[in-house]
């Protein structure tokens, strides 16, 4: 499983989005999840088409919380967490779409 992390320098969610990210994989019983990180910049944001905001999640390359949609704009992300506005999912809900991830696969 390929964890990747987009994020922008300004953003104060992004590391730990890969603690909780790594939280929920142990959770999961998921192997092979080492989270890595790629830095958004104005040069690089046209280059990643799935950045929908820092920080985005993706697993094997798909966004863990598909959105509207990819942006160029070198924004923080908010997400819809436990009824409220925030800028980082739950452990939870990380693990919860992990696991809606692998019956979706599993149908495949």
């Amino acid at each position: 499983m390929d964890v990747l992390i987009l994020h922008i320098d300004e953003c104060p969610n992004w590391r730990e989005a890969g603690e909780r990210v790594t939280e929920a994989l142990t959770l999961v019983g998921a192997r092979g999840g080492d989270v890595d990180y790629r830095l958004v910049t104005e040069t690089t944001v046209r280059d990643v088409p799935k950045f929908a905001g820092s920080p985005t999640i993706l697993i094997d390359g798909h966004d863990l919380f598909p959105s509207e949609g990819a942006t160029a704009d070198l924004a923080c992300r908010v997400y819809l967490s436990e009824g409220r506005l925030t800028g980082l999912p739950s452990v939870g809900e990380i693990a919860a779409a992990l696991r809606q991830r692998e019956v979706h696969d599993d149908q495949d």
